[in-house]
């Protein structure tokens, strides 16, 4: 595996990078698009640049240095389209969990700083390249990724233990079967006050909202010095009955029980093994590719634990951008905020599901990502808006609004709901005012603008060999990349659900 910079260790905690994105939603983001008050909750995720900053008031090589931190982009939401509602246009947004919004919303602000270089500016995150009109990352910058909850997947199937603090509702039995449930990358079940513990209680009260360790955290944090380590691909399909279900109970303390696994609503994509259904800490099958869940139509969107670790593999400037960049934009860090957690899951969803990938083209690499867990509760979780609004009436949702804020200087932000911009209907779909600027076919824009602003003798060579015109076009040029991409999917992720090709023929 590629180690990160070993700055990383001495350069933020958790709990800074968390309370940096919770300040910056808190300011920064308009209420429009926030989960309304006592009956709404939502996800948040973010991307965060670390940066080394040499004290100029000081001469010499040896001149301290102090680091800055700085939130790029942020997303919100969690929903997803359903298959039926895909576009051929590229002007729908498919995924909306905030993960994905957070990570679309980088991809802006990796434009904008590409074209700060392009015309010379020196405050650009990038620097020449060594190869003709290629660019590189400045030495002394990183990216943390930042998520309120753990992703949804393989990476919140976690144990519950006997004797554990229940942070939010217990598991229903029969929710992971229920179609008509949405979840946002959960772990926990539907609204159901017979199966509730009672949130209003002083004592459950405390118990979530008081600052400190996480709930469960102090059962889990130790996860990854398993002698087991993360399960390889080659038995990831395997039941919890037997084998796995040894590891899932080596997780907990020692003498702890395990008495069930937290659930996730994403479902096991066609040609991989399905979740055995069986009560208990046998419910699910680990290291399995999902897909997210929707209200009845099938999403064709991966989990937001999958697509963490293919960005982990390919890095998060998806392939337009890999025609100018030396060496693909990798995330030194993931922080999870306070929730249900394991850190043995996480690896294993991250980065242990690929450790065994070689032969990736030169540049990419299995990133040895840094995971930690933050002790800071985000305002608009379940668990806290549960909590706090006791006996309200009328049932708790996610938001149907997504959130999109990128570090430019033109429209930073953009609102949606059902993947285009909120307040769109179906008379206005066909606008262009109707399009959010994250999506495929506006990226895509933003791409041939940064193009026409460099002279086409400074192109590089992905760009000159060829007439490109279409977005699959352009998307194939990018050999390095969809060579990384092969060759991730015939070795760990075969299962991966890919959209037909006709639906990225626009111009």
């Amino acid at each position: 595996m590629v180690r990160g910079p070993a700055l990383t260790q001495t350069m933020w905690t958790a709990d800074e990078i968390a309370r940096l994105c919770y300040e910056h939603y808190g300011t920064r983001l308009p209420k429009k698009g926030k989960p309304e008050p006592n009956r709404e909750w939502t996800l948040l995720a973010a991307v965060v640049k670390v940066q080394l900053v040499a004290d100029r008031a000081c001469g010499g090589s040896n001149r301290p240095t102090q680091v800055t931190k700085e939130v790029v982009s942020m997303g919100t939401g969690t929903k997803c389209i359903g298959q039926s509602k895909m576009r051929k246009s590229g002007d729908i947004l498919n995924d909306s969990h905030a993960e994905v919004i957070a990570r679309r919303s980088f991809q802006r602000y990796l434009h904008y700083q590409l074209h700060l270089a392009a015309a010379l500016k020196e405050d650009s995150i990038f620097v020449p390249g060594t190869q003709r009109g290629l660019w590189k990352l400045r030495p002394d910058l990183l990216f943390v990724f930042f998520s309120s909850h753990t992703p949804c997947g393989d990476a919140s199937i976690i144990p519950m233990l006997e004797f554990e603090d229940q942070p939010c509702c217990p598991v229903s039995r029969d929710w992971a079967n229920n179609p008509s449930v949405e979840a946002d990358g959960n772990l926990e079940a539907p609204e159901n006050k017979k199966k509730c513990e009672d949130l209003g209680s002083p004592v459950t009260k405390k118990m979530r909202l008081e600052p400190g360790i996480p709930d469960g955290v102090g059962h889990h944090q130790s996860f990854g010095n398993q002698e087991s380590g993360p399960i390889p691909p080659s038995i990831s399909g395997s039941n919890l009955t037997t084998q796995e279900l040894a590891t899932v109970t080596g997780m907990a303390p020692s003498g702890a029980k395990v008495v069930d696994v937290y659930r996730t609503g994403a479902k096991c994509v066609p040609g991989e093994a399905g979740d055995s259904g069986k009560p208990g800490a046998a419910y699910h099958q680990v290291g399995l590719l999902r897909v997210k869940p929707g209200r009845g139509d099938r999403t064709c969107s991966m989990s937001c634990s999958d697509k963490l670790a293919r960005w982990n593999v390919l890095g998060c400037q998806g392939a337009l951008l890999m025609h100018l960049l030396e060496k693909p934009i990798y995330l030194s860090a993931v922080v999870i905020g306070r929730c249900p957690y394991s850190q043995e899951a996480m690896q294993r969803a991250l980065t242990g599901r690929c450790q065994n990938v070689s032969a990736l083209p030169k540049g990419f690499g299995v990133q040895e990502v840094k995971i930690q867990q933050s002790g800071l509760l985000f305002e608009h979780s379940r668990c806290t808006v549960q909590a706090k609004r006791a006996d309200s009436p009328g049932r708790l949702v996610p938001c149907g609004a997504a959130i999109s804020w990128s570090a430019v200087p033109e429209q930073p932000l953009d609102v949606t709901a059902n993947g285009f911009p909120q307040g769109t209907t179906k008379k206005g779909i066909r606008c262009l005012q109707a399009r959010s600027r994250i999506s495929k076919v506006e990226l895509f824009r933003s791409f041939q603008k940064l193009l026409s602003s460099i002279s086409e003798d400074k192109w590089p060579d992905s760009l000159r060999v060829q007439k490109l015109e279409t977005y699959h076009e352009y998307k194939e040029a990018a050999s390095a990349y969809q060579e990384a991409w092969s060759v991730l999917r015939k070795q760990a992720f075969g299962s991966w659900i890919r959209n037909p090709s006709d639906y990225h023929q626009f111009k």
